[in-house]
């Protein structure tokens, strides 16, 4: 019995359809010149659409590839692009003016932000800074999404006339009483529409006199720990501490990092630092201080592969922020530490987290993790170092824009309750 052959005859259809317009010239030619006209519309449609993509990141600093490309270190690279092109389009911020000549400078942004006295605080002077720089700074506060309350903590702390804690809380509640009664924005929305930045460890207590701006206004931090007083995580918004470190424009590859560890820092506000001091101080492998080094603090990190941060006074330091930008993978051992940026970045795939009180296995879980795995955290690294760069023209997906992305998330998102 022969098998009965089911498949087309393309070759018989296509010879016929060939001898069919062959007879006909006319028709031949109208079909020729459709194909072309097709091909060509589907080339600039597609060509149309890269330009567009391909301007768009350009004037955001960024490369095409990067903006239309996924990427391990994020949950979902693709949603966030199209996201933050929405946020860059439509997002506005208004600056309340500043009306006190006696305290003009508390407002205005830092005459030398790099100043390396800043420290810890160069994010909070920064994020003022690069804002009023960019492009989603609107002065018609009637097309506003969100209002900026510009007041430094950090500034204040220095001022010799509202030193104190005390006094500070004063100041920032007849402030925000004052732009209550000169604006209408405040009363009109009890003030969950605004937000104000700091990094000083006294700026939860300088909101504890005024309830309304404690409890709606978003709070913009790098002391973002749900395990302390006054930061309510679905409302504040975690900044990343940086410090003003030189630009690393080459890192040492993970064949030039002989150590395992490297940790520098003071053990006298902190139990945990205190007990690696005492488990691995002496450890030859890891580089663990309870004081300065006897080297250049930058080479700890250049130098090693896995770099420490744990918690002091507060969850935060700039080593995580120091880790990255030197290539070092952080290991971050601070419980309740609300990560900058964690419903973007997947810290999982560029960094170690590990319960600060098993301090006692650090060793034995960071020699588990494979070379391959290590690799991979180093390339994810890489990945990430450009959300904690700050601009004094903010530019790409630095940490301005990405702490303004989180910013644009919480537009309209609270409302007051009765």
């Amino acid at each position: 019995m022969h098998s009965l052959d089911l498949r087309p005859r393309r070759t018989t259809k296509m010879k016929a359809l060939f001898l069919y317009l062959k007879k006909r010239p006319k028709l031949k030619q109208w079909v020729f010149v459709s194909i072309v006209f097709l091909a060509a519309s589907s080339f600039l449609w597609v060509a149309t659409s890269l330009l567009q993509n391909s301007n768009y990141s350009s004037n955001l600093g960024l490369s095409p590839q990067s903006s239309l490309s996924d990427s391990t270190p994020y949950h979902n690279f693709k949603l966030f692009s199209a996201d933050f092109k929405d946020m860059i389009q439509t997002f506005k911020i208004y600056v309340y003016p500043t009306n006190s000549s006696s305290f003009s400078q508390i407002f205005d942004p830092h005459p030398d932000p790099f100043d390396p006295k800043l420290g810890n605080y160069f994010s909070e002077h920064m994020f003022k800074l690069s804002l009023l720089q960019s492009s989603l700074i609107t002065h018609n506060p009637d097309e506003a999404s969100l209002y900026f309350l510009p007041f430094s903590v950090n500034l204040l702390r220095n001022d010799p006339r509202v030193h104190s804690e005390d006094a500070i809380a004063d100041f920032v509640a007849h402030y925000t009483d004052e732009i209550g009664q000169e604006f209408p924005f405040w009363n009109a929305s009890m003030g969950l529409d605004h937000f104000y930045a700091c990094c000083h460890s006294v700026c939860r207590e300088a909101m504890s006199k005024h309830d309304v701006l404690r409890n709606n206004a978003i709070q913009l931090t790098c002391s973002s720990s749900y395990f302390q007083r006054f930061f309510i995580a679905h409302k504040d918004v975690s900044m990343p501490q940086v410090w003003p470190r030189p630009p690393q424009l080459t890192l040492n590859p993970p064949k030039a990092r002989d150590k395992l560890v490297f940790f520098a820092g003071r053990v006298q506000n902190s139990n945990v630092r205190q007990q690696l001091v005492d488990l691995w101080g002496n450890d030859s492998r890891m580089d663990i201080y309870s004081e300065n080094p006897g080297f250049p603090y930058e080479e700890g990190f250049k130098r090693s592969k896995y770099c420490l941060h744990v918690k002091g006074y507060e969850v935060n330091t700039a080593r995580v922020s120091d880790a990255i930008h030197y290539g070092c993978v952080p290991v971050i051992m601070s419980n309740y530490y609300e990560l900058p940026f964690a419903n973007v970045l997947n810290w999982t795939t560029f960094s170690v987290i590990i319960n600060h009180n098993e301090a006692a296995s650090l060793k034995k879980t960071l020699l588990a993790i494979t070379k391959k795995s290590y690799l991979k955290m180093y390339r994810n690294l890489l990945a990430v170092r450009r959300h904690f760069v700050w601009h004094k023209t903010p530019k790409g997906y630095d940490s301005f824009h990405m702490t303004a992305y989180q910013l644009w998330l919480k537009r309209g998102s609270q409302r007051p309750s009765f």
